[in-house]
């Protein structure tokens, strides 16, 4: 049990960076994605004996980790005390700083956060530098059916963006 936990804590500290990404992409407040980062790490551990090695463990890692994102994000969309996406961003100015690089990627996140769940996940996906194909596997759909996606997603996202009275260069 001890060698166990001690594993399961060197694989999440070796992929943790892909925990924030998908905390990032799906909550906007930052006591939000604590939240969900705890949850994440908890479905993990809970599912942590029935990872058989048959895949790499970042790619059951993101299944496991997107799955709680969704949930909880489905669940908290139920709360009668949570927000929907505004209709102005006003308050998108207290989460960047000065920088225009910092701008720029609280805007994008912020853009990410009005895709669907499939657009989330290919866009995460191309994130992490997955192959066309590992994104294929990971969805359960063909290659294709994924360079079309990502393709209309992107294009989506520019909308958002520009929506967002903000240049996409």
């Amino acid at each position: 049990m001890e060698n166990n936990t001690a594993r399961f804590i060197q694989l999440i500290e070796k992929h943790k960076a892909m925990l924030f990404k998908i905390c990032r992409i799906y909550q906007d407040d930052e006591a939000d994605r604590d939240d969900l980062m705890q949850e994440m790490i908890l479905q993990l551990w809970l599912a942590f004996d029935s990872f058989e090695g048959k895949s790499k463990f970042s790619t059951w890692m993101y299944r496991v980790a997107l799955n709680t994102a969704i949930m909880f994000f489905k669940k908290q969309k139920r709360r009668p005390d949570s927000e929907q996406l505004p209709d102005n961003l006003d308050h998108l100015e207290a989460q960047v700083t000065d920088t225009e690089k910092d701008e720029q990627l609280a805007l994008f996140y912020k853009a990410i956060q009005q895709l669907n769940k499939v657009e989330k996940a290919l866009i995460f996906l191309y994130m992490e530098d997955q192959s066309y194909e590992g994104i294929a596997l990971n969805l359960g759909i063909s290659e294709i059916n994924v360079r079309v996606r990502l393709n209309r997603t992107k294009n989506k996202l520019k909308g958002i963006i520009k929506s967002m009275n903000y240049e996409y260069r």
